[in-house]
């Protein structure tokens, strides 16, 4: 008998390829998360478990099938949103993927926002849709120039840098604030200039992009009294995670024109916080905010390579082998002694 597969939502179809040739493969057809009674009946009938993005799997949804043989993680560091140990307990391996396919895809969802905020692109569309383009040139649709403002990237992980070496073509001027300082080949490289305090990161800039790693040292990094610091011509970018930021403070800046307007990809409510993206829906009605749905690593060519290399993982777990990517070997152990 084929063991059975299930893939929670549609994939790319490079990664359904391969699980097709070593299994029976089952792909829900849908446009939201499942819900966890959806889920835990979706795991009863399977062996094998393709996750995707930040769906929450807990001990509680573990246990609908005792019997799962392994769950392969399309996404990065999936202990920050599945109850790894508990997993491992049950002896389930589970593979996860680096972030390297999505540092660059998010760098350019970043660049895009920075660009839509400083050229009102979502403005200008509905401007020119609804009639009002009459005059070439005119004063009463202005964007910004980005050459000489100042970009300030709060944080230099992966997707800082990827953004900083996109930003130069801009002719933007590059400051960032991090714990630790950067290299001096690093800074040279990017052009980028250390700012040690947050605070004059924040009133120096004229975009604001957040590259900072979720935890409680950065939850609510960005609060009210944050964008007070900002100017009011300044618009923050936020491609990390969402509650980095005080979604409420940023609602009232906006509204308030404390600053000039916002780029998102990320919000307060999304998994593995809440079980599923929830955006409030007070953002909906501001003009001066873009909003997009986590788009981070959502290319075509992106998600075949993610789907690919999850596919591979959940292959070889299949086959009997130990993907170099798992990020609880102990669940084989635990596995021999209790199955």
């Amino acid at each position: 008998m084929n063991p059975r597969i299930l893939v929670p939502q549609p994939i790319h179809e490079e990664g359904l390829r391969l699980l097709r040739e070593v299994g029976d493969v089952e792909v829900v057809e849908t446009d939201r998360m499942l819900s966890r009674d959806e889920l835990k009946a979706a795991l009863r009938r399977t062996d094998y478990f393709l996750s995707i993005g930040d769906l929450p799997l807990d001990a509680d949804i573990l246990d609908a099938n005792p019997e799962l043989k392994g769950i392969s993680a399309v996404a990065g560091h999936p202990e920050e949103w599945m109850d790894v140990d508990a997993a491992t307990a049950r002896g389930i391996p589970v593979t996860g993927l680096t972030r390297g396919p999505v540092l660059k895809t998010t760098a350019d969802l970043t660049i895009a926002l920075l660009l839509g905020l400083a050229w009102r692109l979502i403005e200008a569309d509905r401007y020119t849709r609804c009639g009002r383009f009459r005059q070439e040139q005119s004063t009463l649709f202005m964007g910004h120039s980005l050459e000489g403002k100042t970009l300030g990237l709060v944080g230099l992980g992966g997707v800082g840098q990827a953004v900083a070496r996109r930003a130069r073509a801009f002719e933007l001027e590059l400051v960032y604030t991090k714990r630790e300082r950067a290299s001096p080949s690093l800074e040279e490289e990017l052009g980028a200039t250390w700012i040690p305090e947050l605070d004059d990161l924040l009133r120096r800039s004229d975009f604001v992009s957040v590259h900072a790693e979720y935890g409680e040292s950065t939850h609510k990094l960005i609060g009210r009294r944050e964008l007070g610091l900002m100017k009011p011509t300044a618009f923050l970018i936020n491609t990390a995670r969402g509650r980095i930021v005080d979604e409420e403070a940023l609602i009232d800046a906006l509204r308030a024109g404390t600053i000039a307007g916002a780029g998102l990809d990320v919000y307060w409510n999304e998994p593995p916080v809440t079980y599923s993206p929830d955006p409030n829906p007070a953002l909906f009605k501001l003009d001066n905010v873009i909003l997009s749905p986590h788009l981070g690593g959502a290319t075509e060519e992106t998600l075949a390579v993610l789907a690919r290399l999850g596919a591979e993982n959940l292959v070889a777990l299949i086959r009997g082998e130990r993907p170099p990517s798992v990020v609880n070997p102990q669940a084989f152990e635990q596995r021999s002694a209790t199955r």
